[in-house]
């Protein structure tokens, strides 16, 4: 008979090293490890050798840099989607497609199981979760965080150290962290006390604002239909966009945010993020609506991409609602064309300068110079009917106060 197949979701931290050897001591199944590269600086043949190396009986490497920017970074750049109006969302993007490439492989090879190593406290096991039921119901999850007797990143230092699997952590280094094209998250350790203000050591993609130029970088990013294609003039693919951003960026200090957030499950969160690139993407992006928008269109998409960052925050990204917003911002970005210039200076990302052939500013309209065009004597009449409804109140009281 046939040995049960479990695929994990593997990246070769200190979580999945662990639950890799772990699943080989308590299950009688063949261990497929699947690493996916959104692009964190990993040495992926080093890890796909440590995978064999500690019980897996198969490892694929997944390059998905390519369809994590423009199937899942530039819908949510087009929506405008921060959570809680700090968090660009660089973990929450990334899940459901890595979950999505664990239920292909699952399909593939067979397998009834897959396996993750998300906490039983934080949003990822949601993620995972909720995109495998979504995509293939008969799959079963194991969660190894939500029953084994492990309870601290400690033990798991300990269990590595008596099984000779090599980690990088320590119990002086015990960030916890998630990289990808978008971004890099900090978490755990002596940020677990909002008190204590993060060091300098925690930095990965970006320079901490101190230690940036004292002068400013200005850069030019060009958008089509919402979506950036060009830096300085020059056409980039969207991977290339991103490493360029992220690398003037970080130089500059820009996308540092340390934040408490409120988790899905219920908790606060602190965390450190850095999102360099992504920071200027989204501001700029941000200054070019505001350019080409009416007032009403532009209340409207802030009110869809909040909802929006909701949606990606709380894993439920193959649902009929997403997509539905996803038709409503297409249909805005028609005419989110144009270039954007922006300042890059001690952490700051900030618009310089903005055009678009479908730019409603007009100079003759806004001027504060003699114009031809705007009779300033109609303001009467728009100011009297405008108010009305606050002038009949006050006539309203006066007439009490009188009685």
């Amino acid at each position: 008979m046939a040995k049960d197949k479990i695929v994990l979701a593997y990246s070769g931290g200190l979580d999945t090293s662990i639950i890799l050897t772990w699943l080989k001591e308590n299950y009688d199944a063949e261990i497929i490890a699947a690493d996916a590269d959104v692009g964190q600086e990993d040495d992926f043949a080093a890890v796909e050798k440590k995978a064999y190396a500690t019980g897996a009986d198969k490892c694929y490497i997944l390059d998905l840099k390519d369809e994590f920017v423009s199937d899942y970074i530039w819908p949510v750049v087009k929506a405008g989607a921060i959570y809680e109006d700090d968090y660009l969302l660089g973990t929450s993007m990334a899940r459901p497609l890595i979950a999505q490439k664990l239920v292909e492989i699952a399909q593939k090879e067979g397998a009834k199981y897959i396996a993750h190593g998300a906490t039983g406290k934080g949003n990822d096991q949601v993620r995972f979760e909720s995109t495998i039921h979504a995509l293939d119901p008969g799959i079963k999850i194991i969660a190894p965080w939500r029953f084994w007797n492990f309870r601290s990143r400690e033990d798991l230092l300990e269990y590595a150290a008596a099984h000779n699997i090599p980690v990088e952590q320590s119990v002086t280094k015990i960030y916890s962290r998630d990289q990808n094209l978008w971004h890099i998250s900090h978490e755990g350790g002596n940020l677990e006390d909002p008190w204590n203000a993060h060091k300098d050591d925690v930095h990965v993609m970006s320079t901490p604002i101190e230690q940036a130029p004292d002068e400013p970088a200005f850069v030019e990013i060009e958008f089509e239909k919402g979506v950036p294609v060009a830096l300085d003039g020059k056409r980039l693919s969207p991977v290339e966009l991103l490493i360029a951003l992220n690398k003037i960026g970080g130089i500059h200090g820009v996308g540092t945010i340390d934040i408490v957030e409120n988790r899905l499950v219920g908790m606060k969160s602190r965390g450190v993020y850095e999102t360099p690139g992504g920071t200027i993407i989204m501001n700029a992006h941000r200054a070019l609506e505001k350019l080409v928008f009416d007032r009403e269109t532009l209340y409207e998409k802030g009110q869809l991409a909040r909802r929006y960052a909701q949606i990606v925050y709380d894993g439920r990204w193959f649902t009929p609602l997403r997509e539905a917003i996803d038709a409503f911002v297409d249909k805005t970005q028609e005419i989110v064309t144009g270039t954007v210039r922006m300042e890059l200076y001690k952490g700051n990302a900030l618009p310089a300068a903005t055009k678009s052939v479908y730019s409603l500013y007009s100079e003759e309209f806004a001027t504060f110079g003699e114009d031809e065009v705007y009779n300033q004597a109609d303001a009467e009449g728009f100011i009297n009917l405008f108010s009305l409804s606050m002038k009949i109140r006050a006539i309203q009281n006066q007439k009490k106060q009188t009685e």
